[in-house]
């Protein structure tokens, strides 16, 4: 690990935006759909200039999305942080499958809908037995961005995590016309306002619209308010 990833950090302010420190790159995640229009695969766009430490909007009114320009003082937002600090573990549900076990912590949930090919991934993890729904299931799990499922493989009980560098992806949803989450991904840490630390992880998404209820983690309210960040096209 390079020392600007140990020092990689996204601090949370209070009601304002969040400041990055690492040279952490920022791009464009469009999701892409199969031929039965589910999500599928992730379409990088443009990447977006961004040094040593940069402010990201968190309120979802900046005119200069995807970075901060003060108009979360001048709406008033409100960014209290209602988001748990337990860990994934301590969050989430299992679900145990013949060939591997799926985790759950659904109040992670970002709605990017990968999880819902095949059935759903709920469904499908009762057949793991079988190597195509095996296969099948490691798709949805891994191109999950918000970190909600994952996939412990049997009997080792080894994890199946994507390998994901350092990096912060605006995440746009065609499908739903609007804009999602930042998708963080590769371990970084992410530091509330008053300090306290959230669990490190592979996958994260942080809400940019300013309207979730779990901040600040995604709960998938972009969808719901048709969240746009004019950066499309």
């Amino acid at each position: 690990m390079s020392d600007a990833e140990k020092v990689s950090q996204i601090q949370v302010t209070k009601n304002g935006p969040y400041i990055v420190k690492g040279s952490l790159p920022v791009m464009m995640e469009t999701i892409a759909q199969n031929d039965e229009g589910g999500s599928w695969t992730w379409k990088r766009g443009r990447d977006f200039e961004a040094g040593a430490q940069y402010a990201l909007c968190r309120c979802g009114h900046s005119h200069k999305k995807p970075f901060c320009d003060g108009t979360h003082a001048k709406v008033g937002f409100d960014g209290t942080e209602t988001a748990s600090h337990a860990s994934y573990k301590e969050q989430a549900k299992t679900y145990d499958g013949p060939g591997m076990v799926l985790e759950d912590a659904e109040r992670l949930c970002a709605f990017a809908r990968f999880c819902d090919n095949g059935g759903s991934i709920w469904r499908q993890i009762e057949e793991t037995d079988d190597g195509e729904v095996r296969k099948a299931v490691v798709h949805e799990e891994t191109h999950c961005p918000s970190g909600r499922l994952v996939l412990l493989e049997k009997p080792s009980g080894k994890a199946v995590e994507p390998e994901l560098a350092q990096s912060i992806g605006l995440v746009e949803d065609p499908a739903e016309n609007c804009s999602g989450p930042l998708w963080v991904r590769g371990g970084v840490q992410v530091v509330s306002a008053d300090g306290e630390k959230y669990e490190v992880r592979n996958r994260v998404t942080l809400c940019r619209c300013g309207q979730s209820s779990n901040k600040p983690f995604c709960d998938g309210s972009h969808a719901s308010v048709k969240f746009h960040d004019g950066l499309q096209g």
